[in-house]
């Protein structure tokens, strides 16, 4: 038997169970049939954010950030060419704390931008500061 992961779908939020060889074989959703991985972050908010902290086998790069934030602004395509490179090893997320001020605050943002990577459900990294694309992959599998 081999080892199968789970990853959470991006627009149902259905967990499906892959086997970990096929993760790079764009794996659709079980139940509603998109695919899993676009190579882009997805937006989470306080009613999706637990679901994909605590049911994704595969880690979690969270971008905390605000619309209001000029360095937050110059760092998106960055984080979205990184989505690109990372997927499917790593899911890249975006989390607005003007719109989720209680996410924030429950992981302690201090500054933005803020980059937290999760593995199985904990933080294992934390880094403030807008990055280039090649900073935040490099970063991010220097921490995996």
């Amino acid at each position: 038997m081999s080892d199968a992961v789970h990853v959470v779908c991006p627009q149902c939020g259905a967990v499906n169970r892959i086997p970990a060889q096929r993760l790079a074989q764009a794996p659709r959703c079980g139940k509603c049939k998109q695919p899993l991985f676009q190579g882009l972050p997805i937006n989470l908010d306080a009613t999706n954010f637990e679901r994909h902290l605590a049911r994704n086998d595969i880690p979690l790069l969270v971008d905390f950030w605000a619309p209001w934030c000029g360095p937050c602004k110059m760092m998106a395509p960055a984080f979205q060419q990184a989505a690109a490179q990372l997927e499917p090893r790593v899911r890249l997320a975006k989390v607005n704390t003007e719109d989720e001020p209680g996410l924030g605050a429950q992981f302690g943002i201090r500054s933005i931008p803020s980059l937290v990577l999760f593995r199985h459900g904990r933080e294992v990294a934390r880094q403030a500061g807008a990055m280039g694309a090649a900073d935040i992959v490099r970063w991010t599998q220097s921490m995996l």
